[in-house]
């Protein structure tokens, strides 16, 4: 077994995180991210870094794409901003580059790996969020396409995206075998889209509802053919639920770096904090639970690349990152006191970020329900 990276990799993640401390050098403000945000995130390489090198992307693997995730997730303080640039990636970008027709790849993968363009993934409903096979959006074929009629919403990027990738039931009594993925353009007639929610955390990623009215795609933009929309999105899940989730790494080795600091120059009855087994315990805390997700993502990916089956690597991943970020973070504000309540060093704001964390692309009992079934329960 291997542990180490090779020179290259290392490299690679060195130049990421200190480019992402040059573009972001402060703490983000009270507003969405910009489309200046957006190209500096495309010349840093984290939009195009697993789409293929013809249309303008790195062409890497799973694993080397999550260090780079990884290392703007450490050097970007706006979590949200690395967030909804993961989601676009995963979740859109990756399956117009895996299941695209040729003319679409060509008109968006270059775009999007750029920065120029900004996805959306519109798959969450109202009465559909973690049961994706029930979807009430319908896709009526009609000549030369399809008419979609539905609502999505917490649609990540939504209110500023340029593009969505969506799924909708062409035959309700299928099931699963009735969804069909689609790429639609914002501009095309009859997408509506709604306002940003007002949310707990990740706020400079807007997030809102997208509803389709009689909006016509044309068979160009269906992904993968009629029918293969739910194995789609489980493709592009296995993406997002490995390498997005590399971001919380980073923001927890950037959180551990503050509680250290903080640890080593406060002190209280005449020691330092750190001195105290209840400060430093919880400190010892979130490096095990750092190090054992890490080790997780990096199996999950590795997997991956692999090519093998790898849903209960992943499911342990998404379950030990997410789960193990949230511990972290309140940890991290207990370790910082009333400072930690308080917006100026980011400790709140980073319990605020971990909290979605286990409850977007798949809930953490979905996760376990999927680690016994894969285990044989």
């Amino acid at each position: 077994m291997e542990f180490g990276w090779n020179e290259e990799q290392q490299a690679r993640y060195d130049d990421v995180l200190t480019a992402t401390r040059a573009a972001f050098p402060t703490p983000p403000g009270s507003g969405f991210y910009s489309r200046k945000d957006w190209l500096l995130l495309g010349e840093i390489g984290l939009l195009g870094a697993c789409l293929p090198e013809e249309y303008g992307g790195q062409g890497l693997g799973a694993l080397d794409t999550a260090r780079v995730v990884e290392a703007v997730g450490r050097g970007c303080a706006d979590t949200g901003l690395v967030f909804g640039a993961a989601a676009h990636t995963f979740a859109c970008a990756v399956p117009i580059a895996a299941f695209g027709t040729p003319e679409t790849k060509r008109r968006l993968l270059p775009e999007l790996a750029a920065g120029r363009l900004i996805a959306g993934n519109a798959m969450t409903e109202p009465e559909a969020g973690s049961d994706s096979s029930r979807l009430g959006m319908i896709a009526t074929a009609v000549d030369g396409g399809y008419l979609l009629n539905g609502t999505k919403s917490f649609v990540s990027n939504g209110p500023a995206a340029d593009v969505y990738v969506t799924y909708g039931t062409v035959n309700p009594k299928a099931g699963f075998l009735g969804v069909t993925g689609f790429v639609v353009d914002r501009g095309a007639e009859g997408v509506v889209v709604g306002a940003p929610y007002e949310k707990m955390g990740m706020h400079s990623c807007p997030a809102g509802a997208v509803t389709f009215e009689d909006c016509f795609v044309p068979e160009a933009q269906v992904l993968g053919g009629v029918g293969a929309g739910a194995a789609i999105f489980q493709h592009s899940m296995g993406w997002e639920r490995a390498c997005l989730f590399a971001l919380y790494l980073g923001l927890l080795d950037r959180l551990l770096e503050q509680c250290v600091a903080h640890a080593r120059q406060r002190r209280q009855f005449g020691r330092r904090i750190g001195e105290f087994q209840s400060v430093s315990n919880r400190i010892a805390d979130i490096k095990v639970r750092l190090e054992g997700a890490r080790l997780l993502l990096y199996r999950a990916c590795w997997s991956m690349d692999q090519g093998e089956p790898s849903v209960l690597e992943i499911a342990l991943s998404k379950l030990a990152v997410s789960e193990g970020v949230l511990a972290s973070a309140a940890d991290a504000v207990r370790i910082f006191g009333g400072r930690g309540y308080l917006r100026e060093d980011g400790i709140e704001a980073a319990l605020r970020d971990a909290v979605p964390s286990t409850i977007f692309s798949g809930t953490s009992d979905i996760q376990r329900q999927l680690i016994v079934k894969e285990i044989g329960l």
